[in-house]
């Protein structure tokens, strides 16, 4: 078999070079994500190396990446729980919602389209999953009251982006209305079914991949996970939510188990993920567009922050937890990206915006988060466990 010495050297180079930002980032008891995503603005960027030879691992890592950072949130809960935090999170979703204001009137604005403008909306609307993940576990968030807050809205943000993508994915190939109508119900219904599933019939996903060897268990987990990923992504849902919905069915000591035995991959494929993020970002389109990024960012994220608020003093979080809960969901990510993909060949102007909008919030937001609400003299990230 014949072994890629360039992809051999770049992968080591870039792996080399996430370490030591990831050393960094902890000796300064920062999270490593801006970090990841500003190595990746660097290999991307005029003079700098390009990863070009393990440019297609790295897109694919990026995938499982998400994947698995989602399956590993969905182990810390069980699907009664979750699914009762959700009903009772619904008017929390009609609050998130106005972060889809800023960017419908900015592509208004902008003179775009009314493709253009659902695509600027929803990409100020979500959230990232991926880098919100990652962020709870490094900041030892995930016992913390506020955090189940702080899933559902992602989850429902998630829910209805089952119903926005393929509206959006049909308007702008130029289809009708009835079309994306049709698409979108179908989305959301697939959803609504596997969630349905999930939480009567999980326990036999349990003793499915139950095995006493962790090599079984963990191939048996992260085959299934996959299979239900890609199906969540054929009907136009996001294999976010297929990997989540995965995690929630595995409880007590299976999930115990496999925590521990994905946690290693989780941690390489969440690195490779947060860096092509950054890839994705062209650093010679983003100064034109910088101010007006900017100004979506400054409306953005403060409402993101009373989005959080308000889901968490639903369940009697006090103060510093309702502050960790708006700072944790002001990240925005893979979806956003996702959007520009769908609508950006049509509109020249939104995906330099909209990459140099996620690229402030996606670094901005972690570092917020790590100092929102945590209490003084607090130095290290597990002394951050449960404040």
């Amino acid at each position: 078999m014949h072994v890629s010495l360039a992809l051999l050297l770049e992968l080591g180079l870039v792996l080399i070079a996430l370490s030591v930002l990831g050393t960094l980032a902890r000796r300064a008891t920062l999270p490593p994500i801006p970090l990841y995503l500003l190595a990746g603005l660097a290999f991307g960027a005029a003079g700098v190396p390009h990863v070009a030879t393990a440019g297609q691992f790295l897109q694919a890592g990026a995938s499982i990446g998400i994947v698995l950072l989602l399956l590993a949130l969905g182990l810390e809960f069980s699907t009664a729980e979750f699914g009762t935090s959700m009903r009772h999170h619904l008017p929390s979703a009609g609050v998130d919602l106005l972060n889809a204001v800023p960017g419908a009137v900015a592509g208004w604005w902008l003179g775009l389209d009314g493709v253009g403008v659902l695509a600027l909306a929803g990409a100020t609307f979500i959230s990232s999953s991926g880098i919100i993940a990652r962020l709870l576990g490094d900041l030892r968030r995930l016992g913390n009251r506020e955090t189940p807050s702080v899933l559902s809205v992602l989850v429902l943000e998630d829910f209805a982006m089952a119903a926005y993508l393929p509206v959006l994915a049909v308007l702008a190939s130029g289809g009708s209305w009835w079309q994306a109508t049709t698409g979108a119900l179908v989305a959301v219904g697939a959803v609504l079914a596997a969630f349905t599933v999930s939480s009567r019939w999980g326990h036999h996903i349990g003793r499915l991949v139950e095995h006493p060897d962790n090599e079984q268990l963990m191939l048996r987990m992260l085959g299934l996970t996959m299979v239900v990923a890609a199906l969540a992504e054929y009907v136009h849902a996001s294999a976010a939510v297929g990997a989540f919905l995965v995690g929630l069915t595995l409880t007590g000591q299976i999930a115990e188990r496999a925590r521990a035995v994905i946690e290693p991959l989780r941690d390489l494929f969440a690195a490779v993920f947060f860096l092509v993020i950054g890839l994705s970002v062209a650093p010679a389109g983003m100064l034109p567009v910088l101010p007006a990024a900017l100004a979506l960012a400054l409306v953005t994220g403060p409402a993101k922050m009373l989005t959080g608020r308000y889901a968490a003093s639903r369940d009697g979080v006090g103060p510093r937890g309702r502050l960790r809960a708006g700072a944790a969901l002001i990240a925005r990510g893979e979806f956003s990206i996702v959007i520009v993909g769908l609508a950006g060949p049509q509109h020249p102007v939104l995906a330099p915006l909209v990459a140099t909008y996620v690229l402030l919030l996606a670094v901005a937001g972690p570092l917020i988060t790590r100092f929102a609400g945590a209490r003084p003299g607090r130095r290290s990230f597990r002394g951050l466990q449960r404040i």
